[in-house]
């Protein structure tokens, strides 16, 4: 296959970005649906998942379908930051290839620098710490080797990279959000109460685990919200409640239509480590004030993780009790929102009005 052709097939362009391939910069790009941004293949932002992807031949096709350029792509064309970026990756790909988390001492050694400033270099870069990038990492991988039918759960947790049984169950809730026998089985066990209501922005949906609310979605249609929810654990026990549970929609319909009453509910969040500071620093941004993504960055303590701050919000499925929607892009401007620009403009101006 000649060189003009080796980037054809989406599979091989998908496998060009997991490799980070920099031969492949030039030959196409991909871009981001829940972000917008679109980046080249040897970027070294922290990969997307394959379902919110799509392909183009070149920056000008991306941008004629409305995406913007990576800003790390537009301001950090140095030759230094190129090799930065480079070390960081190299890291990255380390920390995956290994079979247990590898020492923050012994990637600072493979990478020539002092501990300390590896860390605080490759925090920069990612917007997480070398563990949580690995905690993040095992997270995904265990996922992927519970989906497995050919391996059994303690093959699964080995290939994750943990070394002991004991190990993972201490971790396992927190990493699944449920035990890893009742993930493999597709949320099979978790019992998940939902209903169905209509606020001033169209359908919501509000679910509950045993933990607590798991998901308020927003959208036009309620049967798409349902199954949203039924694709999130398509084996759990999902029960359309009665009107004791709607009596919680109506707490969340009453504060999307008079948000000066306020939403104290109990959540189940699970995220990775990164993802949950920036849903903390959303949920302290008063009503009726903003922030842009920049200053999230700054509160959380990673002033350089403007993107993954945006992308954490992007990936957020509990609306409104953790606003994403009060997030704003430095000049004040609107910027994407998972359930809808005009819903976000909506509810920003119903918290102005007190």
């Amino acid at each position: 296959m000649s060189t003009t052709l080796a980037y054809e097939t989406e599979d091989d362009r998908w496998t060009a970005v997991q490799a980070r391939d920099a031969a492949a910069d030039g030959r196409f790009v991909y871009a981001v649906r829940t972000t917008g941004v679109y980046c080249q293949p040897s970027s070294t932002a922290r990969l997307p998942k394959r379902e919110n992807v799509e392909f183009f031949d070149s920056a000008e096709a991306a941008e004629a379908a409305g995406y913007r350029g990576s800003r790390r792509a537009h301001g950090d064309q140095t030759r230094a930051a190129a090799e930065r970026a480079a070390l960081v990756a190299r890291a990255c790909r380390m920390i995956e290839a290994s079979e247990t988390p590898p020492p923050l001492d012994d990637l600072a050694v493979e990478m020539g620098m002092s501990p300390f400033h590896f860390h605080r270099l490759f925090k920069a870069e990612t917007g997480l710490t070398p563990k949580a990038y690995s905690s993040a990492y095992r997270a995904r991988k265990l996922r992927e080797e519970l989906s497995s039918p050919r391996a059994s759960i303690t093959d699964a947790i080995y290939g994750a990279g943990f070394n002991s049984n004991s190990r993972f169950y201490e971790a396992s809730e927190q990493l699944l959000g449920m035990r890893a026998r009742d993930y493999r089985a597709g949320g099979a066990g978790a019992v998940i109460r939902f209903a169905v209501g209509q606020c001033a922005l169209g359908a919501i949906l509000v679910a509950q685990s045993q933990r607590g609310i798991c998901a308020i979605l927003l959208g036009d249609d309620p049967d798409g919200l349902v199954r949203e929810l039924q694709d999130q654990f398509p084996k759990a026990e999902i029960i359309g409640c009665d009107g004791e549970f709607e009596q919680l929609i109506a707490q969340v319909v009453g504060f999307v239509e008079t948000p000066s009453i306020g939403l104290n509910l109990p959540l189940d969040v699970q995220g990775t480590a990164f993802q949950e500071r920036v849903w903390r620093a959303l949920r302290e941004i008063p009503p009726g004030t903003t922030a842009s993504y920049a200053e999230i960055a700054d509160r959380i303590g990673s002033p350089k993780a403007v993107r993954a701050v945006a992308q954490a919000c992007a990936t957020n499925h509990i609306a409104v009790a953790i606003p994403c929607h009060r997030v704003v892009r430095r000049d004040g401007e609107l910027a994407g929102y998972r359930w809808g620009v005009d819903r976000k403009r909506e509810l920003l101006r119903r918290e102005a009005q007190g």
